[in-house]
């Protein structure tokens, strides 16, 4: 027992594979989507202690580098299949929540359990931290979506991911951060070159309007 486990767990992160079995030209891990979400977290952040906010940066940078921690247990589950029914979510969080419990208990010293408890918990709560927690990670996933639709991937999974990714940002639209990102990142996305490029401009459209 000990904090070496955790060290080497960090390892499985970098082998799963988000959104498995779909086909894909890039892949992305885990472990990469959690350093993305970081980053974006912090600009979002910035933003809003631009705004006048004030932003706990410690709660902030623990709950987005180690939202995704816990999958390590269960693995990426597709989102249409996580979301399907409220109980199902419910179920699988309970499912994460047990494992991640047994986890700390098991192989965190007993004088760091309250910090990781805190940090594998979920973080995507009501607090500022946790809205742009959020909004960081479906961010992240846009970019991911519309990386495959610029290269022309034709599975329409992609399309569906960037709009349910898009919906979900735009429910937190009072954040400074989020009409930041609306009205100056996304416009730059949309002007790269890529096939159906009106089509996607008017999904848009239609969800941020």
């Amino acid at each position: 027992m000990g904090i070496h486990q955790y060290i080497k767990s960090l390892s499985n992160l970098e082998t799963l594979v988000r959104a498995p079995g779909i086909f894909k030209y890039q892949k992305h891990s885990v472990a990469e989507h959690s350093f993305k979400v970081t980053q974006i977290a912090q600009f979002l952040g910035d933003v809003e202690e631009n705004s006048g906010q004030q932003v706990d940066w410690k709660s902030l940078y623990e709950k987005a580098l180690n939202h995704d921690y816990n999958e390590r247990f269960i693995g990426d589950i597709k989102t249409p299949v996580k979301y399907a029914t409220p109980k199902l979510r419910a179920m699988l969080a309970d499912v994460e929540d047990s494992l991640s419990e047994n986890f700390v208990n098991n192989e965190i010293p007993s004088e760091f359990r309250p910090a990781y408890r805190r940090r594998l918990s979920e973080g995507k709560d009501d607090t500022l931290e946790g809205k742009i927690l959020s909004v960081a990670d479906k961010i992240d996933l846009l970019y991911e979506s519309f990386g495959e639709i610029q290269k022309g991937n034709p599975e329409p999974t992609y399309e569906e991911i960037y709009k349910e990714s898009l919906t979900t940002i735009v429910k937190f639209k009072k954040l400074a951060s989020v009409q930041y990102f609306l009205h100056e990142v996304l416009p730059d996305l949309l002007k790269e070159k890529f096939t159906n490029q009106a089509k996607l401009e008017e999904i848009t459209r239609r969800i941020i309007l």
